[in-house]
């Protein structure tokens, strides 16, 4: 039997925001009358893990910096006044959990390393008269060479990722009010989220063997197939968990771990319900975890507030909930149901939101009891947007939005927009993970492609692309896939990230250059390095294309060998 944990004895970290009251005013710098009745006495001061040691940690560095430029401070005072700034930064940095293990067992080093978060930023909203929109979504396949990819592939690429249908525009984000844990924080950068217990609610338990897969959740290629083995077939129910317990939203959201539970055990039950080779609890467990990587690896998770990182998460969790292994196109062309109830319009899509929302109606499932009226509603439209965003017809319109935003001198990038974008770079990420990982995704992929063929066949309809079981080139439509799709996605993706965090990143080096040359000395940062975020997709697609290159040359070969035959026969093999 496998040793149980709870949630709380995992070791996992928790983000929490440090909220503001809309009572209180914004914090300001302290006036010289504040600093010249500061007691710089260290004997009775709060613990160092409370955001009220936060305030008087940088209230005392302020004091300290202003006493060193007069040369009026004593020696002695000075270093215990910065012993005890230095152990509230440290506290920022340090789980608060206490895991009850046994003496003889060393504590298990913790998974969620915030010296990897970058600067968090100020949220812009779209301006109400955005960029000219670019030409359609076909000029982006009239720029391929006709001989680039078989005609097979690209009439897949046309007939999956391009569709003429404009998105409305959602009303601007309001600038979310912003305030750093510490007003000084070493290197000059803002942190504004520090590490806390969640709640002394008994959470879920947690098998020993999903504890051990769960510490690689902060890699870029994770092992879903391996969650899935050591959760007996529940990654969705575990990493969701995992994750909304991670970034806190168990704790300020109020939910309680029992309806949570249920949650996703509920989805997780919609993901099975067909038995698809692709489009279930693994991919979506795959997808969730990608997310995370882009909220916590780039540090996106600072741009975001925390009803936003909840909804993130949540969207990635349910965006193919119910999904029914066919394309959206089969729904269409068959006539189903679920095409006529959406009008033939993101099918798909429409059904996982709204199968979703209804299971969240349910008392026993509703993680969301606690949100205000209109916390609920931002809630339910990101969430909208960035499922209804994965409907790959509008794959070329969405990248073409953003790029040509991103070229504008001053870009302001919706929230949003922001989210939906990372929200379909990682659901079509697989060609972009390790190729143990990537070839089974693939292969899974390509099973269900020819179940919906068999159906086709069966009901007359003419075979999707890729759907022929005899009929398909599978590493040419790969290579196409990544060339056209993959590698482009997550360029611009991480053009867009680079410039949501770019300008505070440049900010803050810019406040801590200020500081350092107060006294006339040269700015040492006076021309700054533009922010660049890790990109591990990158060599992973270049080795993942080398292979299929190579596939797709072998299988070039036994068909030309195929041909040579009379009557097509297969070759003999050569006499020894």
């Amino acid at each position: 039997m496998h040793r149980q944990m709870s949630a709380p004895e995992q070791g996992a970290l928790t983000i929490v925001r440090r909220s503001s009251s809309k009572s209180k005013p914004e914090s300001s710098p302290p006036t010289d009358e504040q600093l010249d009745q500061l007691d710089l006495d260290t004997e009775h001061l709060p613990a160092v893990d409370t955001p009220d040691a936060c305030d008087k940690a940088a209230l005392r560095l302020r004091y300290l910096l202003r006493q060193i430029n007069r040369g009026e401070i004593p020696v002695e005072t000075l270093q215990k006044n910065i012993q005890y700034a230095a152990k509230v930064l440290e506290a920022v940095y340090i789980d608060e959990t206490k895991v009850k293990q046994p003496l003889d067992q060393p504590r298990q080093p913790t998974t969620l390393q915030m010296r990897r978060l970058r600067t968090p930023c100020w949220a812009s909203s779209v301006e109400k008269h955005e960029a000219k929109r670019l030409a359609d979504e076909d000029d982006e396949l009239s720029e391929v060479q006709p001989d680039a990819v078989p005609p097979e592939v690209r009439e897949w690429l046309a007939s999956t990722f391009t569709r003429q249908l404009a998105t409305a525009k959602r009303k601007s984000d309001e600038k979310p009010k912003f305030r750093s844990v510490a007003h000084a924080i070493r290197a000059g950068i803002f942190v504004d989220r520090i590490y806390r217990r969640v709640t002394s609610t008994a959470l879920m338990q947690f098998p020993q063997d999903v504890v051990r897969v769960l510490k690689t959740l902060d890699e870029w290629s994770f092992d879903v197939f391996a969650l899935h083995d050591a959760s007996a077939g529940y990654p969705v129910k575990y990493l969701g968990y995992e994750l909304l317990n991670r970034y806190g939203m168990i704790h300020k959201f109020k939910v309680q771990p029992p309806t949570l539970e249920n949650f996703l055990s509920r989805i997780e039950e919609g993901y099975c319900k067909f038995h698809n080779p692709y489009h279930n609890n693994l991919h979506a467990a795959d997808v969730a975890q990608t997310v995370h990587y882009m909220l916590c690896q780039t540090g996106l998770m600072n741009w975001l507030s925390d009803l936003e990182i909840f909804a993130t998460l949540v969207a990635a969790i349910v965006h193919d909930f119910e999904h029914t292994g066919t394309t959206n196109n089969f729904h269409v062309m068959s006539g189903s149901d679920t095409a006529l109830l959406y009008n033939d319009r993101a099918v798909l899509e429409n059904h996982h939101i709204s199968a979703a929302f209804r299971l969240l109606k349910e008392e026993e499932n509703n993680i969301l009891l606690n949100l205000s009226r209109d916390e609920f509603r931002e809630f339910r439209t990101l969430v909208i947007d960035m499922v209804l965003a994965t409907d790959m017809s509008f794959h070329f319109q969405q990248l073409k939005n953003m790029r040509s935003l991103l070229t504008l001198a001053e870009p302001t990038v919706d929230k949003s927009k922001a989210v939906s974008l990372v929200l379909h770079c990682c659901d079509i990420s697989h060609p972009a993970k390790r190729w143990d990982l990537h070839h089974r995704w693939t292969m899974s992929l390509l099973d269900e492609f020819f179940l919906q063929g068999d159906k086709e066949r069966e009901l007359g309809l003419p075979f999707s692309p890729l759907c022929d079981r005899n009929n398909t080139l599978v590493a040419e439509s790969q290579i196409g896939f990544i060339d056209f799709i993959v590698e482009p996605s997550l360029g611009v993706c991480a053009d867009m990230l680079e410039c949501i965090l770019g300008p505070l990143h440049s900010n803050t080096k810019n406040t801590t250059s200020t500081s350092q040359g107060a006294h006339g000395q040269d700015n040492p940062s006076a021309e700054l390095t533009k922010l660049k975020i890790k990109k591990p997709w990158v060599t992973c697609l270049m080795d993942n294309k080398k292979i299929w290159k190579e596939q797709a040359a072998k299988d070039a070969e036994d068909r030309a060998k195929l041909e040579e035959e009379p009557n097509g026969a297969p070759p003999q093999p050569a006499a020894e």
